[in-house]
């Protein structure tokens, strides 16, 4: 019976090769960007929550956690549609999907807690669906919206009237106009131009007042984020600037701010950064400039540039 039972075992731990792998998650800082990278960029999505812009500047408002077990990321924090509960983002590298859950769904049911990912990608949804996926649900106001490189970079054709109007009375108005690299010499005017945007109007003036401060954190470490950024200066002063990362074929856009006092700042800067990453960077494709977070006048924005796609999210629940 001994050698029975010993046989058993041995089955047993051979059929779930994963059962020895543990989860010890910390939190998310800019000295752990270096590691987890490398894992985001095995997304096959061109959603912003898969890079570490989307992590690093959102780690005080999700309460972000990683843990790296078995050559594979896993990111932990809150639900995007409801903060009160703890989620989970899909994990990437070495481990196969199905593996990579069961480790989740081990560690959840060693804490008694539901086994929830948050901010899915479209993509996911089918393998993940096969893997027992249940209570799936869109995030209708966490929709990324992605955009032709080439297109934002020329504004051609008809439907991009109004936007080169701008651009053309902008530049006729500031002759002088630049747009120059950011760099150490003029991160402290950005900061002071960080500080003057009024968010009082804003529809979420809390999350306003937060992207604000997680901006100003940005620039205030800014060669370790590694982005690519720019600002548009003209009449002395800077009107504009814009950051983000480039990871594959796709410009994600974390931060985008103009003086809207300035006519056609918005429009002349995103059109001379889109010209100069396209010409630095040929494989840039798209250009994703993130969720308008149910705020009615940014989706009029958002959507006034023409979007190629929505990049759906979903919130499921995977049974234990």
């Amino acid at each position: 019976m001994p050698l029975m039972n010993n046989s058993r075992a041995q089955v047993i731990v051979a059929e779930c090769p994963t059962a020895d792998i543990t989860l010890d998650f910390h939190r998310v800082t800019l000295d752990a960007l270096p590691r987890i990278a490398p894992y985001l960029r095995l997304s096959t999505s061109r959603t912003c929550d898969y890079s570490t812009g989307g992590i690093a500047m959102w780690v005080d408002y999700f309460n972000y956690e990683y843990a790296i077990a078995a050559d594979t990321l896993f990111i932990k924090g809150l639900d995007e549609s409801d903060r009160s509960h703890e989620a989970f983002a899909v994990p990437l590298g070495a481990l196969p999907l199905a593996d990579a859950i069961d480790v989740l769904r081990r560690y959840c049911a060693s804490r008694n807690q539901v086994l929830v990912l948050s901010a899915v990608p479209e993509e996911y949804l089918p393998a993940l669906t096969m893997l027992g996926a249940t209570d799936i649900r869109r995030l209708d106001a966490w929709s990324d919206y992605l955009y032709s490189a080439d297109e934002l970079a020329s504004l051609q054709g008809h439907i991009f009237n109004k936007k080169r109007n701008h651009v053309n009375r902008f530049l006729t108005d500031n002759p002088d106009a630049v747009l120059e690299e950011i760099t150490t010499d003029n991160i402290p005017e950005i900061l002071a131009f960080i500080d003057s945007i009024d968010v009082c109007g804003k529809a979420d003036v809390a999350m306003a007042e937060f992207e604000r401060e997680q901006t100003r954190a940005v620039f205030a470490s800014w060669p370790r984020y590694g982005f690519e950024g720019a600002a548009l200066r003209a009449g002395g002063r800077i009107v504009a600037f814009t950051a983000g990362e480039i990871i594959g074929d796709t410009l994600i856009l974390h931060i985008e701010k103009m003086n809207h006092e300035v006519a056609g700042a918005g429009e002349t800067i995103n059109k001379m950064f889109a010209e100069r990453i396209v010409a630095q960077n040929p494989s840039v494709k798209y250009i994703n400039r993130e969720d308008d977070a149910g705020d009615p006048g940014l989706r009029r924005a958002k959507e006034s540039y023409h979007p190629v796609r929505l990049l759906s999210k979903y919130d499921l629940t995977m049974p234990l």
